[in-house]
């Protein structure tokens, strides 16, 4: 999916060719009731030519064949111009559809045997084996074990992705192959229901929704058309009065150039086309709604651990506090982590592992482990023998051994502050009421981000950080990454918390995160981003989920939707510009006969009425097609503020709309005239 696909590749143009026919049919038409009422009228045109006294008229038959051809090719560049869309869509589906396959999986059944089944037959909740070569069998969580991923048939990265259980980085999807060791999963769809069956379906553009500014632009357009019929309706009545003979086909070629055919042809190009934009930058978007609200976006909410920082938060040091010894504070460290199958926990056995330490491991067995909660931001073990091990924050831990009459000791600020200010996390390791030192937890702010946070910041976008280290940590991170503000200590609510304040003040929110603990605020946000390296649970609440697990990329996902808007303003613009040159150029030529003054505005010094008409909907047909390359790759978008942007493309497309169809229609009209 990483590569992008040509425009204009031969296969996708063939395609949208015989599409153009295809979509000719009225039920297809009828969803686009501009072209459909065009459709209408070539369909009157046509039978004018098979039977010229239908209506009495005495155009000749020649001019109603080239009111009809125009008309048709004003149809099937339309159609082009969506199936072109649609087009691009479905090649990468199909490219989807040969990583979707059926195959074995290795099923783990009641006994805790193993029996191969197909992968179709598996259902959410079974267990599954996978060992190194073996293809994933559906989408599920890791819930044993380690392994290294290639994801590539889904994010088109070459370089294999650690999978693991606990922590933010367990999910895997089915399709995926495992490169090295060996795996337990969780599925957690049903067949039919998998991540790659929901790519497959939204980037073939199956179940796309028209969004809200879509469907209100379209009414306005519809009313236009309505507006712009009735006058044409009414027009041979005038022209009765002014001796003006108005004939079925110049009324129909009139209509047809008053209403808005250009940005009615393109409109369902350009958002087909702006969901495409944003997959060619492997995020995969939900629903166009979700990519117009991200041009709208004023504040982005980033979480720390894997969004900004790296997340692999590794144990580096074992720092011990209240007079007790290095190899005390490793010990219960290790012994709170033996369970833990988080990375930072396993990371704590690795470190007692690389300074030969040793420890009690049969204090153990039969114990109980307490789970890390975001509550209560702890973990550990109760031991067989009464006794209480916890590791986890600081403040956290202290005020759990306060709660047992424990003291604190007065080095321990000192020790935690170090590694706050190194931009570590420290971890406080005690039993019972006793702390006995810290973990040192060492991460690292993501290459660029200070940059890329520097961009938002153009755009008027304002970045909040929410972690759940210390405030000293979350600052030096904070200062290190470039945010705007931060959030320290935040639990699930408070991620919700922010979010909805901004909200309240007005603004539209974004919110990126991997992990479960970030799906309410992924769900409650305007758009919110999942990484795909993150938990299902974050995937399934988020609107769009990026690929390449990258949060910068909030920066192109708000570029894009800032580009899917002033594409179709601009082109709405430069389509009411061109009917209004359309006008000057249409209507003095078609009264002056009769009113000579109106002569005076026939400024382009056209040659006749028939070849006004005539000249004006072929430059109107041909201008579709020309738009088409501009409707696919967007306007193009600078951070600037959206009073500059407006003047911007009011000077391009507004002014430029009025221009080109003067100059088109006259050099249409030389030709045209010679004929008529």
């Amino acid at each position: 999916m990483k590569t992008k696909k040509s425009m204009m590749s031969a296969a996708i143009v063939q395609n949208a060719v015989k599409e153009s026919f295809l979509k000719l049919d009225p039920r297809v038409m009828m969803r686009n009731p501009i072209m459909f009422v065009v459709e209408i009228g070539f369909i009157i045109t046509l039978l004018l030519i098979l039977v010229p006294d239908l209506f009495g008229g005495t155009v000749s038959r020649g001019y109603n064949l080239v009111v009809t051809l125009v008309l048709l090719f004003t149809l099937l560049f339309a159609n082009f111009a969506e199936a072109l869309a649609e087009g691009r869509g479905k090649a990468q589906a199909d490219t989807l559809k040969k990583t979707k396959q059926d195959i074995k999986a290795n099923k783990v059944t009641g006994n805790n045997s193993v029996k191969q089944v197909s992968s179709s037959e598996l259902r959410k909740g079974d267990i599954v084996v996978v060992a190194q070569g073996e293809v994933i069998p559906g989408d599920g969580e890791v819930i044993e074990g380690l392994a290294s991923v290639d994801e590539s048939a889904i994010t088109g990265e070459s370089a294999p992705v650690i999978k693991e259980a606990g922590g933010d980085f367990s999910s895997v999807t089915g399709g995926t192959r495992v490169v090295s060791d060996q795996i337990k999963v969780r599925i957690t769809s049903d067949p039919g229901e998998s991540f790659l069956d929901r790519m497959i379906s939204l980037v073939e553009g199956a179940k796309r929704q028209k969004t809200p500014n879509e469907i209100a632009l379209n009414t306005v357009l519809t009313s236009l058309t309505l507006i712009f019929l009735f006058v044409v309706v009414t027009l041979p009545f005038f022209g009765n009065y002014l001796n003006v003979s108005l004939e079925i086909p110049i009324l129909i070629a009139l209509l047809v150039c008053l209403i808005p055919t250009t940005i009615g042809g393109l409109l369902s190009a350009i958002g087909i086309a702006g969901m495409d934009r944003v997959t060619q930058f492997n995020v995969l978007a939900m629903s166009g709604k979700a990519v117009e609200a991200a041009g709208d976006i004023n504040t982005v909410i980033l979480d720390k651990t894997g969004t900004i920082t790296y997340g692999n938060r590794m144990a580096s040091e074992f720092i011990p506090a209240g007079g007790h010894q290095l190899a005390e504070v490793a010990e219960w460290a290790a012994i709170s982590s033996l369970k833990d199958e988080t990375p930072e926990g396993r990371s704590v056995l690795a470190l007692m592992k690389k300074q030969s330490l040793t420890y009690n491991e049969g204090l153990g067995d039969n114990a109980e482990f307490i789970e890390f909660k975001a509550e209560t931001r702890m973990s550990g073990m109760d031991l067989k023998d009464g006794r209480y091990v916890r590791k986890g924050a600081v403040d956290a831990v202290k005020k759990w051994v306060q709660s047992q009459g424990g003291t604190i000791p007065s080095d321990l600020d000192e020790g935690s502050t170090r590694i706050a200010k190194a931009g570590g996390t420290p971890l406080a390791v005690a039993v019972d009421n006793e702390i006995y030192g810290l973990i040192y937890l060492k991460d690292t702010v993501k290459p660029g981000m200070k940059e890329r946070f520097e961009q938002m910041r153009q755009m008027g976008i304002k970045t909040i950080m929410c972690t759940g280290d210390n405030p000293l940590t979350a600052a030096t991170i904070a200062l290190e990454a470039g945010v705007d503000d931060f959030i320290a200590e935040s639990k699930p609510e408070d991620k919700i918390a922010v979010i909805r304040r901004e909200q309240a003040e007005g603004k539209l929110v974004a919110m990126t995160g991997d992990g479960t603990n970030d799906a309410p605020a992924l769900a409650q946000a305007d758009v919110g981003i999942a990484m795909n390296s993150g938990t299902v649970a974050a995937k399934e609440a988020a609107n769009m989920v990026d690929l390449d697990s990258d949060p910068s990329k909030i920066i192109e996902v708000v570029a894009i939707g800032k580009q899917l808007l002033m594409t179709r303003g601009a082109l709405t613009t430069f389509s009411i510009a061109n009917d209004i040159a359309k006008y000057f150029a249409i209507i003095p030529a078609m009264f002056m006969v009769a009113i000579p003054q109106m002569d005076t505005l026939n400024i382009m010094r056209l040659g006749s009425p028939s070849s006004a008409i005539l000249s004006a909907l072929i430059f109107n047909a041909i201008i579709i097609p020309l738009l088409i390359p501009l409707a696919m790759k967007g306007v193009g978008y600078k951070p600037m503020s959206s009073p500059q942007l407006l003047k911007r493309n009011l000077f391009i497309y507004g002014l430029g709309g009025v221009l080109v169809p003067f100059l088109g229609i006259k050099l249409i009209d030389l030709v045209v005239h010679l004929w008529v």
